[in-house]
């Protein structure tokens, strides 16, 4: 499938794909919309098409790289859903290393996601990648399907089992003590939850992430960096009043806003993708880790 940019859609598409991605469209709501803005052979369901993800577009590193090991591991869950899965991944020779937890968007645990444990791992950190939808059989390997699976999800228990990654993590005797998270859109808003919920937890790394209410900034210790869309009205509303109720709550904060992009923009399998910005913002989360892990 050839690569296209968010350019060669229409901005009501781009939004209409937003909502549909987010359960607030469904996919007969987001054809029926977008066929207004069809033009030529490009139709409603061809837009749909090319907007897809793409996971071979993803892969940094490879599933074999020998500079890491990765694999699947089992562990506790015991105010969620009993137990969990995730995607672990570690470099090769390293005796411990500081652990991340990578939280995914809200499809489950896909190939983009464990690629992303995969490049921490070339980057000397511990990686683990939790499914939400383990208790549901796991991710299936269809992103429509995820995103319905992902509907049925009990919220509480959900983040339970996300949540569960931490201790997990930090008691691993291959880590060497400091954990962090980093987290796309839903997973995104998970790390803000993450990091009111952990006092030890040392760095969140949210992208585009949904913000928790103000007041809970004060229970906030890790050093948190914010990465923000431009074009990204239903994250953004509530992006200013976290990143002040951070600063005012003593924590450490960074904030970046990334000039003309959609959310999504360091997701490389879709349009959505803006290679400058999400170098850019990788290398900032890269040496944020560095910094306090």
């Amino acid at each position: 499938m050839e690569r296209k940019k968010a350019s060669d859609f229409p901005p009501e598409v781009m939004e209409l794909f937003d909502g549909f991605v987010h359960g607030r469209l469904s996919r007969r709501d987001f054809l029926d919309r977008a066929g207004a803005y069809a033009v030529g052979g490009f139709t409603a369901a061809a837009m749909l098409e090319a907007l897809s993800p793409n996971f071979a577009w993803a892969q940094q590193v490879a599933k074999d790289d020998t500079r890491i090991k990765a694999g699947y591991v089992d562990f506790d869950s015991p105010q969620g859903s009993g137990r969990m899965r995730g995607y672990m991944a570690q470099p090769a020779k390293a005796a411990k290393a500081p652990g991340v937890v990578v939280i995914h968007e809200n499809r489950g645990l896909s190939p983009y996601i464990e690629d992303v444990a995969r490049r921490l791992a070339t980057e000397g950190y511990l990686a683990l990648a939790p499914d939400a939808l383990a208790p549901a059989g796991g991710y299936p390997g269809d992103e429509d399907k995820g995103r319905e699976a992902f509907a049925k999800l009990v919220p509480r228990k959900a983040f339970e089992d996300l949540a569960a990654a931490v201790p997990y993590l930090k008691r691993h005797p291959e880590c060497a003590g400091k954990v962090g998270a980093i987290g796309f859109c839903f997973g995104g808003g998970i790390v803000n939850q993450l990091a009111v919920r952990f006092p030890e937890l040392s760095a969140g790394v949210p992208f585009y992430g949904p913000t928790p209410p103000s007041e809970d900034a004060a229970k906030v210790k890790a050093a948190m960096q914010l990465h923000f869309a431009e074009k990204d009205d239903y994250v953004n509303k509530g992006k200013d009043a976290w990143e002040a109720a951070l600063r005012k709550a003593g924590a450490k904060v960074e904030a970046y806003v990334y000039p003309g992009t959609q959310h999504g923009f360091h997701n490389e399998t879709t349009p959505r993708y803006e290679e400058k910005a999400a170098k850019l913002a990788w290398s900032r989360a890269l040496a944020w880790f560095k910094q306090y892990l």
